[in-house]
């Protein structure tokens, strides 16, 4: 994927929008915000409370930073839908608001003794989810922050070859 141009254009970012694995991804992220709230208002409602207190308590924290990245997974997803359907320029949705948090993508280990096996298999599947959109957002984005910057080594390079005359 040539994500950003040359010229530093972001239609790499417009075709990602337009392709098959962001419609999989979109349809992955959805069904797994809905398959974690049915899971968190049911079944996880009713194991949480026969847990200790103690376990009870890493529930809620484990449930809480879950939701968390589930909301910022299903935020970007549903901008660059708007991108797709053509509701919101490429250009807005590159903006440093909509892009996610890369310190979320990790976070402590998860103390899983006692929790529900299904409660940590959705942190697991959410988190992997997390890194793997984290990466997508970096690469479809973070080059037009490095480029204001210009530490990153591609824009180094970019001005290497603008002095030796072989980029205009």
């Amino acid at each position: 994927m040539g994500l950003l141009e040359a010229d530093g254009s972001i239609s790499g970012a417009a075709t990602f929008v337009q392709s098959e694995l962001f419609a999989k991804t979109f349809s992955e992220g959805m069904a797994l915000v809905e398959e974690t709230a049915n899971y968190l208002d049911g079944e996880g409602r009713t194991a949480s409370k026969t847990l200790s207190r103690d376990v009870a308590l890493t529930y809620a924290g484990a449930s809480m930073r879950l939701t968390t990245q589930l909301m910022q997974i299903a935020s970007w997803l549903l901008v660059l839908r708007a991108v797709r359907e053509g509701e919101m320029a490429l250009s807005e949705a590159a903006e440093s608001k909509y892009r996610l948090d890369p310190g979320n993508a990790e976070y402590s280990n998860l103390a899983s003794e006692g929790l529900p096996p299904q409660l940590v298999g959705l942190v697991e599947q959410t988190r992997q989810l997390y890194r793997r959109i984290n990466r997508l957002d970096a690469g479809l984005f973070s080059a037009r922050d490095d480029d204001a910057s210009g530490n990153d080594a591609a824009s180094q390079q970019r001005a290497l070859m603008k002095a030796f005359g072989t980029l205009s």
